[in-house]
Parts: C-alpha cells; sequence; structure tokens
C-alpha cells in the first residue's frame, strides 16, 4: 500500500475530524475535496473530476463511493477498506447512488454535513445532491471542517513541507545559469520543473508563472514562449512539490542593467516581507498580516500598484490550484498559530511603467517569529 504517514497519523486525524463532527452534531459527513480525502486517508487520484465521495459517519467508519477506474487507486495508496462503485452509464445520477449508500448506512433522517466548497464537487453535481437529499436528513454546509483541520500541519507533515521547500530551491538554482540574454523561457521552464521531479518531486497542483518583457505584470500561467532580451525581466511562481505538499517561491529576476524603477519596486517589495514576517507571529491574525504590507507599500506610495491578498498557506493541495485557505487579505479574522505552512508574496505591478516586480516564499510559524524555509536570501538577482 503506498501511504506516506503512519496509520497511527491518519487515525489521529480521524479523531481530530470525529471530534469536530461531534460539536456540529454531524451523523455523517461527505467529503468531496480531494484534500480531504488525502488528508484523511492518503487516498490519492486525480479522479475528482468525476463524482465521488467519501462518506465518513460519526462512529469513525468510511465508505468510498467512485468509478470503477479509481477502485484499485483507493485501495492501493489509501486505508479506505470500504468501496462502492456507481456505474458509468448512459443517464446516469451517481447522486441517486450516494442517496441509497447512505441509506444503506441507516442515515435517513439524519444530520449530514456536505462538502460543498470544492473543485470536487461541481455545481451540476451538488444540484443533483440537494435534489436527492432535500428529504433524505438534516443538511447542513460542512465545507470548512476538514480544511481548517488541514492548516495545522503535524510533524510529519512538516517534514513533507520542508522537503518540499528544498525542492523549490533546487529548481530556483537550475534556473539561474539559464537566465541571460537570449535564454529561452521554455528550457528554463524544464529546468525548474525537471529539478522538481529529479529530486523526488510531484507535479504542482498549478502551472509555475514564467512570463518575461510586458508579460512579467502577469500573476497567472499563459500559452507562449519568448527569448530573453538584454535589458529584461522575468517573472517566476513556483512550488516544489513533495508528496503533494507544496511550498512556493516568487521572484521578478533581472538581466542587464537594473532601472531605476525596478530598484524601487524591490526595495519596497522587500521592506513588505520583512514587515509581513514580523506580523505572522501568534497573537496576530491573518489580516494583520496583510495590513503590515498593506501599510509598506502606502508608505512607497505603491497601492494603486499592490494586490488585494499577500498569500496564503499551503499543504497538500490537488487541481487546478496549490492555494489554500486561508488567505492574507483585509480583515480576515483568523489568528495566526504555530506549525501552520503558509506562502506570503509580494507583488507590485506598475502598469504604466511596465515595471513588475515580485518576492515571496514560504514559512513555517513558531511560537515567535516565522522560520523561512527557503535557503535563498532576499537580494534582488540580476543576472
Amino acid at each position: 500500500m503506498a501511504l506516506h504517514f503512519e496509520r497511527s497519523e491518519f487515525d489521529a486525524r480521524r479523531d481530530r475530524l470525529l471530534i469536530e463532527m461531534a460539536e456540529k452534531k454531524l451523523d455523517a459527513v461527505l467529503l468531496f475535496a480531494q484534500e480531504s480525502m488525502y488528508w484523511l486517508t492518503g487516498y490519492d487520484t486525480f479522479g475528482f473530476c468525476f463524482f465521488q465521495c467519501l462518506v465518513v459517519k460519526a462512529d469513525g467508519s468510511m465508505v468510498l463511493l467512485t468509478r470503477s477506474a479509481d477502485l484499485r487507486q483507493a485501495r492501493h495508496t489509501s486505508t479506505i477498506e470500504n468501496i462502492v462503485l456507481w456505474t458509468d452509464r448512459q443517464g446516469a445520477n451517481p447522486a441517486i447512488d450516494l442517496r441509497n449508500l447512505l441509506n444503506d448506512l441507516d442515515l435517513l433522517g439524519a444530520r449530514i454535513g456536505v462538502e460543498y466548497d470544492t473543485h470536487g464537487l461541481t455545481a451540476y453535481n451538488g444540484r443533483r445532491l440537494d435534489e436527492q437529499l432535500q428529504t433524505f436528513g438534516q443538511i447542513a454546509d460542512a465545507s470548512g471542517i476538514v480544511g481548517r483541520l488541514r492548516l495545522f500541519k503535524s510533524p510529519a507533515e512538516i517534514a513533507k513541507a520542508e522537503k518540499a521547500a528544498n525542492l523549490s530551491d533546487d529548481a530556483l538554482d537550475a534556473a539561474l545559469p539559464l537566465i541571460k540574454q537570449g535564454g529561452d523561457e521554455g528550457l528554463i521552464l524544464a529546468a525548474m520543473q525537471g529539478a522538481v521531479f529529479a529530486g523526488g518531486g510531484d507535479y504542482p497542483a498549478n502551472e509555475y508563472i514564467i512570463a518575461s518583457g510586458a508579460d512579467a505584470l502577469l500573476c497567472r500561467y499563459k500559452a507562449g514562449r519568448r527569448k530573453l532580451t538584454k535589458n529584461d525581466q522575468l517573472t517566476l511562481e513556483w512550488a516544489g512539490v513533495f508528496h503533494h505538499y507544496h511550498a512556493p517561491m516568487m521572484r521578478t529576476v533581472l538581466t542587464g542593467k537594473v532601472s531605476k524603477r525596478h530598484q524601487e519596486l524591490f526595495d519596497a517589495s522587500r521592506a513588505a516581507l520583512l514587515a509581513v514576517e514580523k506580523a505572522m507571529t501568534p497573537g496576530n491574525t491573518f489580516g494583520d498580516v496583510f495590513d503590515a504590507h498593506a501599510r509598506t507599500l502606502e508608505a512607497h506610495n505603491l497601492t494603486k500598484h499592490r494586490l488585494n491578498a499577500c498569500g496564503y498557506s499551503v499543504g497538500a493541495r490537488f487541481t487546478p490550484s496549490w492555494m489554500d485557505m486561508p488567505m492574507f487579505y483585509q480583515g480576515n479574522p483568523e489568528p495566526i498559530a504555530p506549525n501552520m505552512t503558509l506562502f506570503a508574496h509580494m507583488i507590485i505591478m506598475d502598469s504604466e511603467t511596465e515595471t513588475a516586480m515580485t518576492l515571496g516564499r514560504t514559512y513555517l510559524t513558531t511560537e515567535s517569529a516565522p522560520k523561512p524555509l527557503s535557503r535563498h536570501d532576499l537580494d534582488l538577482i540580476v543576472q
């Protein structure tokens, strides 16, 4: 069985979930997020693009409803023992299969939590689910339960994050010799992803960001490659990934001469990241961390060039994004606590001068100051 954690780790996670369920008076929860299934059982698949559900009862028993293509996947990668299949066929409605399963589990009339807020349950399937459950029992939105449990990392999870961070550093090391006049974005991208794979890592939950010239102001991946010029800017956002645990980094690397505007934006982004580090301590909130970022960039007269969030929790994530909740944005009341892995990014995009500057890395929170997980410093990189 391809489990990446000890059985005792999964048992402890199950027990934490059962405590939450008891507090919310839930007889069962229906988990649709792949992250939740992976965290709770080790189940590792991209089959969540189809209808599948992990039913967890208040007594700790679990049943997975999935397709035949994922039967062996679940057996091989998870602790799940009871697997039920719904059949692909014309007119199939797996929500009916799920209702029948819940009935077989003696949950008719029960209080059932549903994990609605996930890419694993499309709006289409969510509507079909509601149609089947509206008269079945008392349905409650349980979207955030497992997500919040995943926010706090165990020692075994922290070890995965640290390995992922090493792979992030390796990716940057592989890229730097190729970032120069005439350097090909495609070769840079290949070197970075190749370093992660060579180090035993995995595919990321979303594409790396790589873009230069005017495109360096973009914060998302886009198709198309170019070669770097003599005085260029290259924005990179990437993540080392180990057993699905992510440790993102972000940098804007310059070639040739550093413009005055680039230096101004770098100085501001570095000051903002250091302010964020100071705020990333117990006693503060995620909103306080964002405020530290916003105040610093306001002091540099860059408010209109910044984003409305400056980072987020990271951990074991699946497609389409490695971003996890909670995020650093205004007013977020979630407290900073030890043993969180958090990615903070400073993104300044000056469209008026087409100047980009980014700076970001992943941290492990502690009882005091956060620990950067990267071995790289925060100096401006000029090739």
